[in-house]
C-alpha cells in the first residue's frame, strides 16, 4: 500500500535530503576563511597557517580574507550573515567573547549565531616597546609607566582586541592608566611601533617573536605565568612583581549557524587534521603559539569556553569603562 507524504511531512523529508546532497557536495567551491583582523597581525598568521593544510584534507582552496575594522566585529557579522553551507568560516580570538560586552548594539549574537568548529592554539602575549624607549627591563619598564601615565602610548588593534584587552589588564595592575592608539589590527600597529611612533604594546608572539629576537623592539615580558620556551630569557610580569598576572590570547574557528552535521565534522576533521600536521605543529611552536590538547580542539569544547570567556571577561570590560564603536 502507497505511503502518504503530508505537507509538513514532505517539507521534512526535502529538508533532509536537501541537507544530505549539501553535505555530499561539499566543498563544491573555494572555501573563505574569514579573518576580522588586517593582515599580518597574529591572527592572519595563525589563519593562513592552517588554511593550506585544510585545503589539502578537503581538496579545495581555503582562501583567507583579511576584513578588519571594529574590534573584528565588521568581519564576524558578515561572518553571521553568510549562507550556512561550509564555504563560509572564520578564525578569531578572544575578542569573540569580549564583543557582547563592549558593544551596545552588536549586530550578532556571539553563541547563538555562529557554529563552533574547533579551538586552535593558545597564544601567550607580551609586553614590548620601541628600539629606543627609555626602560632596559621589564622591572624598569613598570616604574617608567607608573611615572609617565598618560603622558606614555601604547598601541592596540582596536578596542576590544587581544592586544587592548592585555593593555587594559596591564594598566589596572598598575593603577596608571596610559594614551591608547587604535589601529586596524596589530600588523599596522606593529610596522608603527617599529618606526617608533608610540611607546608600547602588548601584542601575541606570532607577531613579536621575530622582532624581539633580531632586536628590532625590546621585549620586556612575557604575559604567562611561566617563561616562554621559545623566548626563554625574557621575564614573565609575575616575575617582575605583577604577581599572578596572566593574560593568553585563544584561536578558534565558527561558521554561520545552521551547518549540515556532516559539512561541520569534515570542517572540524580538516581542522584537526591541520593541527596534527608537523609543518603547522612546528611553524606555531616557532612562534609561541600553543595547539590546544585534542579534547579542546571540539566544537562542544569551544561552545563551552566561549561561555566561560564571555563571562570571565565581562566584569574586567565593565569595571574599565571601555566601549566599542
Amino acid at each position: 500500500m502507497p505511503r502518504y507524504f503530508g505537507p509538513l511531512s514532505l517539507a521534512v523529508a526535502l529538508a533532509v535530503g536537501g541537507s544530505q546532497a549539501l553535505a555530499q557536495g561539499f566543498p563544491s567551491r573555494p572555501i573563505t576563511l574569514l579573518v576580522p583582523a588586517a593582515a599580518g597581525g597574529p591572527t592572519d598568521a595563525v589563519s593562513r597557517m592552517i588554511a593550506e593544510s585544510m585545503g589539502r584534507t578537503l581538496s579545495t582552496q581555503v582562501v583567507v580574507e583579511n576584513v578588519g575594522g571594529a574590534g573584528g566585529t565588521i568581519g564576524m557579522a558578515r561572518v553571521a550573515k553568510a549562507p550556512a553551507d561550509g564555504h563560509t568560516v572564520s578564525v578569531w580570538h578572544i575578542a569573540q567573547a569580549t564583543a557582547p560586552t563592549l558593544y551596545e548594539n552588536l549586530r550578532y549574537n556571539v553563541i547563538n549565531d555562529f557554529d563552533s568548529i574547533g579551538r586552535i592554539a593558545d597564544v601567550p602575549m607580551t609586553i614590548v616597546g620601541r628600539a629606543n624607549l627609555e626602560p632596559k627591563n621589564a622591572s624598569e619598564m613598570i616604574a617608567w609607566a607608573k611615572q609617565k601615565k598618560a603622558s606614555a602610548t601604547y598601541g592596540h588593534a582596536g578596542v576590544g582586541s587581544a592586544s587592548h584587552l592585555c593593555a587594559l589588564m596591564f594598566m589596572s595592575s598598575l593603577n596608571a592608566q596610559m594614551t591608547g592608539v587604535s589601529y586596524r589590527g596589530t600588523g599596522p600597529a606593529m610596522t608603527d611601533l617599529l618606526g617608533g611612533q608610540f611607546d608600547w604594546m602588548c601584542d601575541q608572539t606570532t607577531t613579536t617573536t621575530a622582532q624581539i629576537r633580531e632586536g628590532k623592539i625590546r621585549g620586556y615580558a612575557a604575559t604567562t605565568l611561566k617563561r616562554l620556551a621559545v623566548l626563554p630569557d625574557l621575564p614573565t610580569l609575575d616575575e617582575a612583581g605583577l604577581k599572578g598576572f596572566e593574560v593568553t590570547a585563544w584561536h578558534a574557528m565558527w561558521a554561520p549557524r545552521g551547518l549540515p552535521a556532516d559539512v561541520s565534522a569534515r570542517l572540524t576533521g580538516a581542522l584537526q587534521a591541520a593541527l596534527k600536521d608537523p609543518k603547522v605543529s612546528e611553524r606555531l611552536t616557532a612562534l609561541g603559539a600553543v595547539p590546544v590538547p585534542e579534547q579542546q580542539q571540539t566544537p562542544e569544547a569551544l561552545a563551552s569556553h566561549l561561555k566561560a570567556e564571555v563571562a570571565r571577561w565581562s566584569p574586567v570590560i565593565k569595571a574599565s569603562g571601555a566601549k566599542g564603536t
